[in-house]
């Protein structure tokens, strides 16, 4: 994979970090508990540090690392946490010093066999890394076919080629590991339809699409979802299942 980094998301950051939605507590409460030890965790990839807070709750010492200082501008602060501008190829972490790895919604933008090097490097023995990804949200029918029909016709044109890893969910991600059986976790929050067109617009392909027609295509959207959601104060529950990939080192 191209090494380059590939900054879909900076431009957007104080957006992504207002509308991205956070990871169950009980999905770092497991990883918690197959790590060696609550030492050290790596969340690679960071972004504005929704793993990384969730880390924060179980490991004495997290390291948060993002290759966008934007991104990084936007992070939650936390006495637990340092946050770190470093590619995910290039850590600077030491040696054997991580009980684990995580990559959130990121691994696909990643150069995957120097980031699999660095990530033996930095766990220790019998350490877990583990890497997730997430699709379609699912809030109701009519809401679910209208989403579904933005990302796969609307926008669809204009994902990276990076995006079809996430669309079969990782499954053809390399993953050179002893694999670790996961549980079934999802992501669960109660959202406005506003703050739903909010996530929708830190999508990298609606931002590609606005760069290249100049038209917000989530207008068009907005309009049709207000005939099936016509209270903007109105508060639905938003459901993603999380796609993971466990192994330990």
């Amino acid at each position: 994979m191209n090494s380059a980094f590939k900054d879909h998301f900076s431009t957007q950051a104080t957006d992504y970090a207002r509308f991205r939605p956070n990871y169950p507590a009980e999905l770092f409460a497991w990883l918690a508990g197959i790590a060696p030890s609550r030492g050290t965790a790596w969340d690679c990839g960071t972004g504005s540090g929704q793993a990384a807070v969730g880390l924060a709750a179980h490991f004495a010492r997290v390291i948060a690392t993002d290759p966008s200082a934007s991104q990084l501008a936007q992070a939650v602060a936390h006495p637990g946490i340092e946050y770190r501008c470093a590619p995910a190829e290039v850590s600077l972490l030491d040696t054997a010093s991580a009980d684990l790895v995580t990559v959130a919604q990121a691994i696909h933008w990643f150069d995957l066999d120097r980031f699999y090097a660095e990530a033996r490097r930095v766990l220790k023995p019998g350490g877990v890394i583990a890497v997730w990804t997430y699709t379609l949200l699912d809030v109701e029918a009519g809401v679910d076919t209208l989403v579904s029909d933005y990302y796969r016709n609307v926008v669809g044109p204009y994902w990276p080629p990076e995006r079809k890893m996430v669309d079969d969910r990782y499954r053809s991600l390399p993953f050179p590991f002893d694999p670790v059986a996961a549980p079934a976790f999802e992501i669960r929050t109660e959202w406005s339809r506003d703050e739903l067109l909010g996530y929708l617009g830190t999508w990298s392909a609606t931002r590609a699409y606005i760069k290249a027609k100049g038209i917000d295509p989530l207008a068009d959207l907005g309009r049709r979802l207000m005939a099936l959601w016509p209270d903007p104060e109105l508060k639905k529950t938003l459901r993603w299942p999380l796609h993971l990939r466990v192994g330990r080192a």
